[in-house]
């Protein structure tokens, strides 16, 4: 009997034992799983807080607070059109008047059309609603306006300072759309075609005078111009260091073009885009400028005006601008 309430009471103990230990092991786990779940849960809170809700931008306007990733958005300047274009960056409504061509896509019925370049149309953007709204130069007398709307940003190129507030707009534009290493990518490439310029213009005694047409009437643009950037950062030497610095250019004769003389005639036919029977092409067709070096070489070249005078400070106008006078100078 003594044998047998030993028996027994050995195989209790063995049951409160092993029960304990599988109660342990199972708190254990418990625990780790709380410990890991703890870890992701900070991991998840520090991802979400390297990645900001809001933007703050200062531009020549104003200091904006601009959401990230807003999902309608705006656009009166073409060059920030293409800009988001390249990015891969959906809009919701452009001006679509006077669209160039490499941005013809954009006339499509799936973009609001908010008026034209220099007439927003407030009714349309009312009812879209915009949750960003970006614009440049011709709008910017509305601006106070647009921005009782939407957040609205001005990011018009700098001609004074071109690269560097081109380079600028583009990086304020990656980080608004969490687009950093994309836009840091295209960037590079844009900046790689203009060193190829420069080192060409280093080596170039040829001096360039910028003009443009119109009506059969004639402005010349120097360094710090909305077309300067051949000057200022292609390194393009100017032929007539004493242009007036205007935003409609310096009124000159085909006497000024004779007298200057330029090795390159770099010029925009702002006929192209307002239509007219004066081309560029018909305008310089007279002896006076026949006789300049520009002519005589063949280089009097005629500047794609979509780029230049619609677009300009985009990933793709800034690019295509350096190419044209890479292949000019060649």
């Amino acid at each position: 009997m003594k044998k047998l309430f030993f028996l027994i009471t050995f195989i209790a103990l063995l049951f409160v034992v092993s029960a304990c230990g599988a109660e342990s092991e199972s708190g254990a786990q418990a625990n780790e799983a709380e410990g890991q779940s703890g870890e992701e849960t900070e991991g998840t809170e520090e991802s979400e807080e390297e990645q900001p809700a809001e933007v703050v931008v200062e531009h020549e306007l104003d200091t904006t607070t601009v959401p990230v990733n807003p999902e309608k958005v705006v656009v009166f300047d073409y060059g920030t059109l293409e800009t988001l274009d390249e990015l891969g960056v959906e809009v919701a409504g452009v001006p679509q008047g006077n669209l160039p061509p490499h941005l013809e896509k954009y006339e499509g019925e799936e973009y609001t059309n908010v008026g034209s370049l220099k007439e927003p149309d407030f009714e349309a953007l009312a009812v879209l609603d915009p949750d960003l709204i970006i614009i440049s130069g011709r709008q910017s007398a509305v601006y106070e306006d647009l921005k009782e709307l939407a957040p609205t940003i001005y990011m018009g190129v700098d001609t004074a300072n071109y690269l560097e507030s081109f380079q600028a707009n583009v990086k304020t534009l990656g980080e608004i759309f969490a687009k950093e290493d994309l836009a840091a990518e295209k960037l590079d490439e844009v900046l790689a075609v203009v060193d190829e310029v420069k080192a060409s213009t280093e080596s170039s005694d040829g001096k360039g005078l910028i003009i443009l047409t119109n009506d059969g009437g004639v402005s010349a643009y120097g360094a710090g111009s909305r077309f300067g950037f051949i000057h200022d950062e292609l390194g393009v030497v100017q032929a007539d260091e004493n242009i007036e610095v205007a935003t409609h250019g310096q009124n000159v004769s085909f006497e000024y073009i004779a007298e200057t003389n330029p090795d390159y005639l770099f010029v925009v036919d702002r006929n192209t885009i307002v239509g007219g029977e004066a081309s560029a092409q018909k305008t310089l067709d007279n002896e006076l400028v026949q006789e300049t070096k520009a002519a005589q070489n063949d280089k009097i070249i005629y500047l794609d005006p979509y780029f230049w005078y619609v677009s300009g400070g985009g990933l793709v106008s800034v690019k295509e601008m350096a190419t044209e006078v890479k292949e000019a100078i060649q």
